[in-house]
């Protein structure tokens, strides 16, 4: 979509471009508070599956009580298969 260097550019196109830019620049943004959200909630041990043990990427480190749980429950149905 670039144009010969010597074109000039209109004005839709310049807005256009301006737009893209800032729609990238607001997801990148908002992905990066996102994640820095998401550390700082295990960082401080608070939940950040709102409860579902099962599955969650963090069970192994969590120490929140339904994890703890969680992990004894698993532990056990292990047991009983052997």
């Amino acid at each position: 979509m670039r144009k010969r260097f010597g074109q000039s550019q209109n004005r839709r196109e310049l807005f256009a471009g301006v737009l893209r830019y800032v729609a990238l620049g607001l997801l990148t943004a908002g992905g990066a508070g996102i994640v820095a959200k998401r550390r700082r909630l295990v960082r401080e041990g608070k939940c950040i599956n709102s409860g579902h043990c099962t599955g969650c990427e963090v069970l192994e480190r969590c120490g929140l009580p339904a994890a703890l749980s969680a992990r004894e429950t698993s532990a056990g149905v292990e047991n009983d298969r052997g």
